[in-house]
C-alpha cells in the first residue's frame, strides 16, 4: 500500500492499511490512521496527527512551521480529524506556544489552494471552497462553510452553520446560523437552506430569524438588542449559542447592510 518511491521517517506511525502514492514525503513524529489515503508529492512535516479514513491530494503541506516571527521552533501539531478531505495544493501550518496545535475536524472538506495558519480551530463537517486563506488563531464552529476566495482575518470566529459569500473579506465575527455577503461584509439573512438541509425546521429556523430581526432591524445597539433577546424570548439552544457568541465576542460581529457602510468602506 505504499510506493517504494515514498519517504517515510523511521519513527513516524502509520497505520497497516494506509495508502501511500508516491514521490510523498512523511517526516518524523508523524500519525496517520487506518484507511486514509496519501497522494503522490504530498508533504507532511513533523507533528502531523491525522486521522482515519482521510484523503490527502496531490501537492498537499501539512504542518509545516507557521509563518509566525514569534515561533521558536516549539514542539507543536497539527490534528486532523477522520474522513477528512484536503485537496490539491493545501497548506495547513502547525500551531504555535499559543495554544499547540492547529486542529481540522471530522467530515471536512478543504478545497484546493486553501490555507489554514497557525492555532486555527475548524470545527466537524466544515467547508472551506477553492482558494480560501485564514489567518491565524481563526475558530470556525461546526458546518460552516467558506465559499470560495474567503480572505479571514486573524483571531476572527465563524458561529457553526454559517454560510459566507465568495470573495468576502472576514474582518469581524459572524454569529451562528447566519449568511453573510455583500460588501464590505454584512448580515445577509439566516442559512435557511443550510439549516433546512441539516434538519431544522420551519418553525426553529423562524426563532432564528427573529433573534436576527431583533439585532438588526429593531434600532438597538447590540448590547441592547442582547438583553432584550434574553429578558423577552423563550430559552432555546439556538438563543442561549447566538447571545453566548456575541457576548464573546472580541473582534465585534458583522453590521446589517447599508448606504452609510458602503460609503465608510469607500472612504466617502
Amino acid at each position: 500500500m505504499i510506493h517504494p518511491h515514498t519517504y517515510i521517517h523511521h519513527n513516524a506511525r502509520i497505520a497497516t492499511n494506509v495508502k501511500i502514492d508516491p514521490f510523498s514525503v512523511i517526516h518524523q513524529n508523524v500519525e496517520i490512521g487506518e484507511g486514509t489515503w496519501i497522494g503522490s508529492n504530498v508533504t507532511i512535516m513533523e507533528g502531523a496527527r491525522i486521522g482515519k479514513n482521510c484523503r490527502v491530494f496531490p501537492g498537499a503541506v501539512i504542518s509545516a512551521s507557521p509563518q509566525d516571527l514569534k515561533f521558536e521552533g516549539e514542539e507543536t501539531i497539527v490534528e486532523v480529524g477522520n474522513d477528512t478531505t484536503i485537496r490539491e495544493f493545501v497548506t495547513i501550518h502547525r500551531g504555535t506556544k499559543d495554544s499547540w496545535k492547529t486542529t481540522v475536524g471530522n467530515n471536512c472538506l478543504i478545497m484546493a489552494y486553501s490555507h489554514i495558519a497557525h492555532d486555527c480551530v475548524i470545527g466537524n463537517h466544515c467547508i472551506m471552497s477553492n482558494n480560501t486563506q485564514m489567518a491565524g488563531h481563526v475558530t470556525m464552529g461546526d458546518y460552516a462553510i467558506l465559499a470560495g476566495m474567503c480572505a479571514v482575518h486573524q483571531f476572527v470566529k465563524i458561529g457553526q452553520h454559517s454560510f459566507v459569500a465568495g470573495g468576502s473579506l472576514v474582518s469581524k465575527d459572524i454569529p451562528p446560523y447566519m449568511k453573510a455577503g455583500r460588501t464590505p461584509l454584512s448580515y445577509a439573512g439566516v442559512n435557511s437552506v443550510g439549516l433546512k438541509r441539516k434538519g431544522f425546521s420551519v418553525e426553529k429556523i423562524n426563532e432564528i430569524l427573529d433573534i436576527y430581526r431583533i439585532i438588526y432591524n429593531k434600532g438597538l445597539n447590540t448590547t441592547q438588542a442582547i438583553d432584550f433577546i434574553e429578558e423577552e424570548l423563550p430559552v432555546t439552544d439556538e438563543r442561549d449559542e447566538i447571545v453566548t457568541f456575541i457576548r464573546e465576542s472580541s473582534r465585534g460581529i458583522i453590521k446589517r447592510f447599508t448606504k452609510n457602510s458602503v460609503d465608510e468602506y469607500n472612504g466617502d
